[in-house]
């Protein structure tokens, strides 16, 4: 699977992120209530960020949102931990999007775009969010995320924090809401 596409939609390009995009994708992510409710609160710090923005570009699949009418970046996300093995499975993350394209069709958008790329490789996709991010979860299930009975403890600022993981497979995606609605 290639985790480094272009994507395109009717609002949003999807591509590759770069070096170059740090400004730009900086200036979306330092606004402290886009991580207001993320286990990672305080990601808005410009610190924060550098490490998280090092880490998309050293371990790839990261892309970054650029809406098509404005030709600025409102966003990213990520492929990660892709397997191979029984069918494949690939997992969607790392989500950041500017509060100006909140609330609308973008995160429908870019999803719907991830998840078509990722399923005509792979068998089903994940998503983990944080247990309290109810703003992640009620996106998740939105755009057809089904909660699993799995979960994940994940070490954030030295405490653990609990992941819901949610998961859209190749005919939940085909007769769900994304395909159904794109608007």
């Amino acid at each position: 699977m290639d985790r480094q596409p272009t994507l395109e939609g009717e609002r949003l390009l999807l591509r590759p992120l770069r070096e170059d995009d740090w400004a730009g994708l900086y200036a979306v992510a330092s606004d402290p209530l886009v991580w207001e409710l993320h286990p990672a609160h305080d990601r808005w710090r410009e610190p924060m960020f550098r490490a998280f923005f090092a880490e998309a570009l050293a371990q790839g699949g990261a892309l970054a949102a650029i809406d098509k009418q404005s030709g600025a970046i409102v966003g990213s996300s990520r492929y990660w931990a892709h397997d191979p093995a029984e069918g494949g499975s690939v997992e969607i993350g790392w989500t950041v999007l500017a509060r100006s394209h909140w609330g609308g069709s973008f995160n429908r958008e870019m999803k719907r775009l991830m998840l078509a790329h990722a399923l005509a490789a792979v068998e089903r996709v994940w998503f983990r969010v944080g247990e309290t991010n109810l703003r992640s979860r009620r996106a998740m299930e939105k755009i057809g995320g089904r909660l699993t009975d799995r979960t994940e403890s994940i070490e954030m600022a030295g405490q653990p924090v609990l992941h819901l993981i949610y998961e859209i497979d190749r005919e939940s995606f085909a007769a769900g809401p994304l395909n159904r609605d794109r608007g």
